[in-house]
């Protein structure tokens, strides 16, 4: 989450270019909506002993996302990350523009996805996968494959989201209190993120240059770290 964060003020300071991330999570980790105040007390003290897990109980880390919406539980799912500018004010329509990929990108992975239809009433519910709103990405029978949210600061944005690849149905339904249904996709990482990645490609019209973070960087990025206690608070 930092470096998102990160990303997205170099960006704005016309410091760093447009970019693309995906990136995983370990360990487990519940990432809150940066308005999201209110969670149930038990969240700080989670733990996973699911079968897949290689360390029984390992605990579920909480932390806040730069951006807005509701509670993820980021467990056998893929995150990815747009910083970008120029998209204009309208925030759906944004939305939209940068969702192509992901929608061009699946249907050629054999998965069809079209926006979600929540009313007014989805704020009410913790859970981000527990409905799906015309930002989000669901699958021909309404299972919701991909929730995303942004953050603006000025002209540059930063939306990101979570595609949920080989969830975990009874650790979401512990968590929320839910039961949730999934889809169990059999492809790798790597199979999706180079799918996605030539997808941007043909939508946005660009190439993209693979550059790790400098030294100097990862200095600052860090400095964020620190604050991330603050947060959660």
């Amino acid at each position: 989450m930092a470096i998102d964060t990160w990303l997205i003020e170099q960006h704005r300071l016309n410091s760093h270019p447009s970019t693309l991330r995906f990136y995983t999570w370990s360990p487990v980790a519940i990432s809150l909506g940066y308005h999201q105040r209110q969670y149930p007390e038990a969240w700080k003290s989670l733990t996973w002993n699911g079968e897949a897990n290689a360390k029984r109980g390992a605990s579920i880390d909480l932390v806040r996302r730069p951006s807005g919406g509701r509670a993820v539980l980021h467990q056998g799912d893929l995150t990815y990350a747009v910083i970008t500018s120029g998209l204009g004010h309208n925030r759906m329509q944004a939305y939209r523009s940068i969702c192509e990929f992901l929608i061009q990108g699946w249907k050629q992975l054999g998965i069809a996805l079209h926006y979600g239809e929540a009313g007014r009433g989805y704020i009410h519910n913790p859970n981000c996968f527990g409905t799906a709103t015309g930002a989000d990405l669901v699958t021909s029978e309404g299972v919701k494959l991909i929730g995303s949210a942004q953050l603006r600061r000025g002209d540059a944005i930063l939306q990101h989201g979570s595609m949920q690849i080989q969830s975990d149905a009874p650790l979401f339904e512990q968590v929320f209190g839910q039961k949730m249904t999934f889809l169990n996709v059999e492809l790798s990482i790597d199979e999706i993120t180079d799918t996605l990645i030539e997808a941007a490609k043909e939508c946005f019209k660009i190439d993209f240059h693979i550059e790790p973070l400098t030294e100097s960087e990862w200095e600052a990025i860090n400095q964020l770290v620190l604050d991330q206690s603050e947060y959660c608070s």
